[in-house]
């Protein structure tokens, strides 16, 4: 009698992780049924798909300062509604209408010096526009170069290519799982676009049939309104790499605006460390000067405050960005390399902030 009764809470108890798995896998299904699995049922690209080149309607773009990923290239594109339009705003990222696919493939050249020698497409991410709000889908590049299929799991793939040196270089290039977007794509924990606002597109792109200003070519297809006829009204940000494109103190602040700044504004989920990059603050406290963080640990690396003026290494900040340990580092998600260049920019931002 014993034994049988054992059997049964054996049997019960296995059939119910059963239904329990079985909920898990219907909750998946349920969660991408209805989205294409592979990349090319979009129709988004003419051709050959690996070639990237848009169908009519869809729109190259890209940005002043990009958000760093591991040292990926990138190629950004935007499908608006038939007849939809966008309202022009100067204070956050556009607010695209519902039915808008934005469109962003990481890649890495095989030869960065040799750009004939092709690249490696690694993953596609969409934001799609629905009634409900954006949804991010990720497509993963079979080795081929022939398709990318959805994959809401996540992955990992090792990349090698040569830098612009001609250095041989290395990374273990991470894919993030579907729900670990919204966690930088959040506003108010509503997931939103991080990139694509007037300032980062206010620039000249060269498109097919000739170079113009990105804010203008989307005004011509009848997608932006109210642009400003006086084009030197429109705000801009500088490119974080080219000296010539603005001030030490601007550039600086366009790097953390788009490498930051969607998690630390009053918004975003970083909104209760009181400690916000975006690029419309103004109060040196706000930004980090001379600011204490709100709660000590590992993160703090026993420094005291998040800015110390003048004083790149005892400053936060700078240990959080220079850092790989995924317990301290900044940006905590989307790559697993410091970017030492703009390492060397907020570095010498700090050291040459006067202290008052």
């Amino acid at each position: 009698m014993q034994g049988n009764l054992l059997t049964m809470v054996k049997f019960i108890g296995t059939l119910a992780l059963a239904l329990l798995f079985l909920g898990f896998a219907n909750q998946e299904r349920t969660d991408i049924q209805g989205y294409p699995m592979q990349l090319s049922e979009y129709e988004l690209f003419a051709g050959n798909l690996a070639d990237q080149v848009p169908t009519e309607g869809v729109m190259p773009y890209d940005l002043n300062t990009p958000l760093f990923t591991d040292y990926a290239s990138k190629l950004r594109f935007v499908k608006l509604p038939e007849g939809a339009e966008v309202s022009y705003q100067t204070d956050r990222v556009l607010q695209f209408p519902v039915g808008t696919i934005i469109v962003k493939t990481f890649y890495y050249p095989h030869d960065e010096r040799r750009p004939e020698k092709g690249r490696q497409l690694v993953e596609t991410r969409l934001l799609i526009h629905e009634q409900a709000g954006w949804k991010a889908l990720p497509y993963h590049w079979n080795e081929e170069q022939t398709e990318a299929y959805l994959e809401v799991a996540g992955d990992s793939k090792e990349i090698v290519w040569r830098d612009e040196s001609g250095k041989k270089r290395r990374v273990n290039y991470l894919m993030p799982n579907m729900n670990q977007c919204k966690s930088c794509h959040s506003w108010d924990g509503e997931m939103t676009p991080i990139g694509p606002s007037v300032r980062q597109l206010n620039h000249a792109f060269a498109y097919f049939d000739g170079a113009q200003n990105q804010l203008e070519r989307m005004a011509s297809l009848g997608w932006l309104q109210a642009l400003p006829e006086d084009h030197a009204a429109i705000p801009t940000v500088p490119d974080w790499d080219d000296p010539d494109s603005g001030t030490l103190n601007e550039r600086a602040r366009a790097w953390l605006d788009i490498n930051c700044a969607h998690c630390h504004n009053p918004h975003g989920p970083a909104s209760t460390s009181g400690f916000f990059l975006d690029i419309n603050q103004d109060d040196p406290a706000v930004y980090g000067v001379f600011k204490t963080p709100v709660a000590a640990g590992r993160g703090a690396g026993d420094h005291d405050y998040d800015i110390y003026p003048g004083q790149p290494d005892a400053s936060i900040l700078v240990y959080r960005i220079a850092s790989t340990d995924p317990g301290v580092m900044m940006p905590e998600l989307g790559r697993t390399l410091v970017h030492e260049e703009s390492l060397e920019l907020i570095r010498k931002w700090i050291k040459e902030m006067e202290t008052k």
